[in-house]
């Protein structure tokens, strides 16, 4: 019998999709917001599809902030743009 993939909800889109196909963000313990590339830094997490829209959606509704409780800094965005542009020229190779 396979084993059931972990799915997610991305906070832009709001679709459900497999845990690995997100970035996941999270709030550390000690507070502050990080994008977590591995997805096992320990915090509460939240997660977004590799697209730009969705990241925009995200800094429009300001969802990030409702779920993590603290709001994000400014570079988080920058961050999560950058990772997205960096994925899709590799998927471009």
């Amino acid at each position: 019998m396979p084993r059931k993939l972990p799915q997610r909800t991305c906070l832009g889109c709001q679709t459900v999709k497999s845990k690995r196909e997100m970035i996941r963000i999270i709030r550390t313990p000690s507070g502050t917001v990080e994008v977590d590339p591995t997805g096992k830094k320990s915090g509460r997490g939240a997660y977004v599809c590799p697209n730009l829209e969705c990241v925009e959606l995200l800094r429009k509704s300001k969802r990030l902030e409702r779920v993590l409780e603290v709001a994000p800094p400014p570079s988080i965005y920058e961050e999560l743009r950058s990772k997205i542009l960096d994925l899709e020229a590799d998927a471009r190779r």
